[in-house]
């Protein structure tokens, strides 16, 4: 059982690494560097909802199967760290995506109504600022929580 469930975690932290990963540092750049900032903004508020409902979804199932190993552990204190750094990427993640990203689309429905660029609204940069630091949040947290395990694992 507990195989399953570490391999449950660590699935759960790639697919979640991968998310960040992939959506900050290939496609978010590559589609505001084809499609311009306008229509790349609407591809992204589409894609959004999903990447974090991904990224909720891995970091929920990789915090418990950290709570899961860490209590199986005969000296979970690796494994305390590794649940404290997931803990802190999932609370990163739900806080951009209930609370960051629907006011940045409020702004950016707003602005986009009034004839004005998102770029140009101080409210529209902070918010954009707040959710690319919570994304690195979540993914230091996400790493660090599979450096954490696998000093666990190692022989």
């Amino acid at each position: 059982m507990i195989g399953l469930v570490r391999f449950l975690y660590l699935l759960a932290l790639g697919l979640w690494i991968g998310d960040i990963a992939a959506f900050s540092f290939v496609v978010a750049p590559a589609l505001f560097t084809t499609l311009g900032p306008a229509t790349a903004g609407d591809a992204v508020a589409a894609i959004f909802p999903r990447y974090y409902a991904l990224s909720a979804g891995a970091a929920g199932v990789a915090l418990v199967g950290a709570l899961v190993l860490a209590r199986a552990a005969a000296s979970p204190g690796w494994w305390t760290a590794g649940v404290m750094s997931v803990a802190l990427g999932l609370g990163a993640t739900v806080w951009a995506a209930a609370i960051v990203h629907p006011r940045a689309q409020q702004l950016r429905v707003a602005l986009h109504a009034a004839g004005r660029a998102p770029a140009e609204s101080a409210d529209f940069r902070h918010a954009h600022r707040l959710a690319v630091a919570l994304n690195g949040v979540a993914l230091v947290g996400a790493i660090a929580g599979l450096g954490f395990s696998a000093a666990t694992m190692r022989p």
